[in-house]
């Protein structure tokens, strides 16, 4: 049963503000942009908002393992990196995991409603130092 939410004029700017980066910001980040605009906002409130939004299907949270849970307002399918390095967290083609519900669902007799991959390791910049260090 979907509850009815009342309209909120912080979740809107939570959600606006969210639409409008391309990283993926954890609700500390969110939290301080936010208390710019609105100084009486709680981190309390900003994470009860932001679990309606994935509730609601208007974000998706992110766990990749680094003591944070991520946001992102892209709600579509699609793929992740998070670089161990800087802990930069970015989006990825889709591409190339076109095909794979259908061949897992086909494999297993599953059905795939959606999916997400997190890729580990180093992204470029991080990459690139790392192998002028070892030259």
């Amino acid at each position: 049963m979907e509850r009815t939410l009342k309209h909120s004029k912080q979740r809107d700017a939570l959600l606006a503000l969210l639409k409008s980066v391309k990283c993926h910001p954890d609700a500390e980040w969110l939290y301080a942009e936010l208390k710019k605009d609105y100084p009486k906002i709680s981190l309390a409130t900003v994470y009860r908002n932001l679990s309606l939004l994935v509730e609601q299907g208007e974000a998706i949270s992110l766990d990749v393992g680094d003591g944070s849970i991520h946001y992102d307002a892209q709600t579509f399918d699609h793929n992740h990196f998070f670089c161990k390095c800087c802990r930069g967290l970015t989006d990825i083609g889709q591409d190339e995991a076109d095909g794979i519900d259908s061949l897992l669902e086909e494999r297993y007799g599953v059905r795939i409603d959606s999916h997400s991959f997190v890729f580990y390791g180093l992204c470029r910049e991080c990459n690139k130092s790392e192998n002028q260090t070892k030259q």
